[in-house]
């Protein structure tokens, strides 16, 4: 027998699910939006029993755009899945600081570090068609995410599996952005994140092992005066602002995100 709209968005609320997250479930697998749901709540879902399946996967904590197949980010409608994190709308700062650094007919290279499912080096492909943009990962998997996610949106990114600057030989670009992990290893709230991958998320004792790395290694790979933007916690602005001056960097800067935390430092190689 097949249960209601409501009875299946009162099993959620009961199971502790939020109740936009239910409906978007229940949307995607009716294939009906929020306002026909708000307006059907009598209809009988044939397939409840995956509706619930779902509702389940998500009261376990995994995140709702792995059950969905999809986030968006910065405008665009991104595919992801358990081989990349989730992306964040606090990223889009990084974003919009590359986007500022870049002129509307700017054809700089461009790196996007730790690409993932592509968000950063396609957002700025989006607002930069001019750009010729290189997005690198560690992971075969979350490069083959990036890869699907460019070639749907019709989005020219070239892709490289690289650790870090690995891969990339002598190449010098005029920005390079990047969201590498940053939490520290057995830090209390990775186990909110147990659904993605620990790989992107950790980083040694203090979350900054592999900002050091790129920290060092980023003026080989900057044009004279290019800016290196990096995201980080909100707690270690003035610990990755030392990182990059000590790495010879200069003008070393933060900025804040959606909710006024200091997310984003970066600093500039200084001009010849």
């Amino acid at each position: 027998m097949s249960e209601s709209v409501d009875a299946l968005l009162d099993a959620a609320r009961a199971a502790g699910v939020d109740r936009l997250d239910a409906q978007l479930l229940l949307g995607a697998v009716l294939d009906k939006p929020r306002a026909w749901l708000l307006a059907h709540g009598d209809a009988p879902v044939a397939d409840a029993a995956r509706c619930r399946a779902l509702i389940a996967r998500r009261a376990a904590g995994e995140p709702l755009a792995y059950l969905l197949g999809e986030k968006e980010f910065h405008g665009l409608r991104l595919q992801v899945g358990p081989e990349v994190l989730v992306p964040r709308p606090d990223t889009e700062t990084l974003v919009d600081w590359a986007l500022e650094l870049l002129p509307a007919t700017s054809t700089a290279a461009v790196l996007d570090l730790g690409t993932g499912s592509g968000a950063v080096a396609l957002a700025l492909a989006r607002q930069r068609p001019g750009l010729r943009i290189t997005a690198v990962d560690a992971s075969e998997a979350a490069l083959a995410v990036a890869r699907r996610n460019g070639e749907r949106l019709g989005l020219p990114v070239r892709w490289q599996l690289s650790d870090w600057f690995g891969a990339l030989g002598g190449e010098r670009y005029g920005l390079i952005a990047g969201n590498p992990p940053y939490i520290a290893d057995g830090d209390a709230h990775l186990d909110a994140l147990r659904h993605e991958p620990l790989r992107a998320l950790t980083s040694g004792a203090d979350g900054l092992d592999d900002i050091r790395r790129i920290a060092a290694g980023a003026a080989a790979h900057l044009e004279p005066g290019a800016w290196l933007l990096l995201e980080h916690g909100h707690e270690q602005a003035e610990a990755v602002r030392g990182l990059l001056g000590a790495a010879g960097l200069a003008d070393a800067c933060t900025r804040a995100d959606l909710a006024g935390r200091p997310r984003c430092s970066g600093a500039r190689r200084p001009p010849a």
